[in-house]
Order: C-alpha cells, then structure tokens, then sequence
C-alpha cells in the first residue's frame, strides 16, 4: 500500500517530535503493509512556514535514518498545504511542493471555518495544469449538507477526494465516519490516506480503511484506493488515464445518471 498523508518527520509540524517516533511510526507503517509514505508535513502561514526545499531535506535526512535503522520503508514528499491566498503562487514557484513532485497537490481546507473563495481557489490550480488532493473532507467540523455538495462539485471539477482511514473506522468520531462512509458510497473518493501524527492517537495503519472501505465499494475499489490511484500519483499520471470512482466514471451502470 501507499500512504500519501502522513506527519512523520521529525519536529517539522504538530506530527512526530522527535526521530524516536518518526522510527517508530515508520515500524507501524511497515508491518501494516505501507510500503511507500509520502512525508506531507503541515504549510500553513504564521504557524508551519514550511518550504519544498526544507521539506525536502528533512524527508532526505529521515530516509538515511531508516537506512540505519534497517527499515525498508520508501519515503518521498510532499506537503498538507492550508488554503492561503499565495497558494498557486506558491505552487508555481516551486516554494510549495507538490507530492512526489507530481502535478498532484494536498489541499486542505480550514478545519473549523467555511473558507472563502474555494471554488475559486480549486479552478484557479486545475486551470494552471495541477492537480488538488483534497485532504480529510469528512473530518470539517463544518460539514453539513449543504457543504457537501462543494466536495461532490469538486471532484467533478477535477478535484481528487482523501478520505482518512481511521475515520472510516470511527476513530474520529461518529460524525466524521459517517461522512467518509457517505462518500465512498456516492462513489467520489479517490485515494485513502493514515494523516498519521503519532504512534497511538493517529498512527499509521492505512489497511483498516481499506478493509472497511471494501465492504461499501468491494474489494478491488477499496485497493484501487490504497494502491493504484496512489501509485499513479507517484507516476505522474494525467488524471484522464487513471480509474476514477464510480460517481466520475460514465461507464458505471450504478451511476444515477445511468440509471435515467
């Protein structure tokens, strides 16, 4: 499997303090069958002033760690980059990094305040060539459902969806398990990810979200979510070539459009 969210280096963000931990989440990724995590620390202005360059040599730094250590986990990077104004600018200067140095980007949006401009801000990237992950949708405390048909509108637009796999299992709660439960079966979810911060509150085991995203969109959506939409990240992939979800794909007789 691979993990395209996760807060593993080292005293960079509110994720691993210390390479104690990053060692040890990295153990927990290994035996969970995570064999290549993406290091997508926090860039938030004011409070993460995070760069591609310092990211980069951090993810570098932490890789001869695991060398070290014996640990056959593959690491690349990217960033959980907040909904800022400067952000294609940022993305277009290199300054912000994209995943795995990719045309696919993590996006996330204010946790607890419905942003301005987020259409806008989406169009304003897709039209530049790139394109946004949106990351943990169902954990916004401001979802609703009117605020769910901008995801839905998002993901027709071009936007990839990221559900966080512990919240399929309820580990954030019964509000976020319900909305990640709620997308994967309106079929608009692209990839799963751990956002794993630390070993034991959020660690980083992607295969409990697989295993229950399965039981909504069968076996082989649920790895399509863990394995080939992720390594076509890694591999640059247009998004035109890839598998989508049942909701974007037209030649999915379950789709209500079909159904008419």
């Amino acid at each position: 499997m691979i993990d395209l969210h996760c807060h593993m280096l080292p005293g960079i963000d509110d994720g691993a303090p210390d390479l104690a931990t990053s060692l040890q989440m990295a153990r927990i990724a290994l035996s969970d069958g995570i064999r290549v995590t993406a290091c997508t620390p926090h860039i938030y202005p004011g409070l993460y002033a995070n760069t591609a360059d310092g990211i980069s040599c951090a993810a570098d730094e932490l890789s001869r760690e695991l060398a070290r250590a014996d640990l056959g986990l593959q690491l690349t990077y990217g960033a959980d980059i907040q909904l800022v104004p400067e952000l294609l600018l940022g993305l277009r200067s290199g300054t912000y990094p994209t995943l795995h140095q990719s045309r696919y980007y993590l996006f996330e949006p204010p946790h607890h305040t419905v942003p301005v401009r987020f259409h806008e801000t989406l169009y304003d990237t897709i039209a530049a060539g790139y394109v946004p992950v949106i990351t943990h949708p169902e954990r916004l405390t401001w979802l609703d459902d009117e605020h769910y048909e901008w995801f839905v509108r998002a993901a027709r637009e071009g936007a990839w969806i990221q559900v966080t796999a512990g919240a399929l299992t309820g580990r954030f709660g019964r509000k976020a398990q319900y909305w990640g439960e709620r997308m994967l079966d309106d079929g608009f979810v692209h990839i799963l990810a751990t956002d794993a911060h630390d070993p034991h509150h959020r660690p980083p085991v992607l295969s409990e979200g697989r295993d229950v995203a399965a039981k909504w969109v069968g076996e082989a959506e649920a790895m399509r979510l863990v394995t080939e939409r992720p390594q076509a990240i890694l591999e640059n992939k247009e998004p035109a070539v890839v598998a989508p979800p049942q909701m974007l794909d037209p030649t999915d007789e379950r789709r209500p459009e079909s159904k008419q």
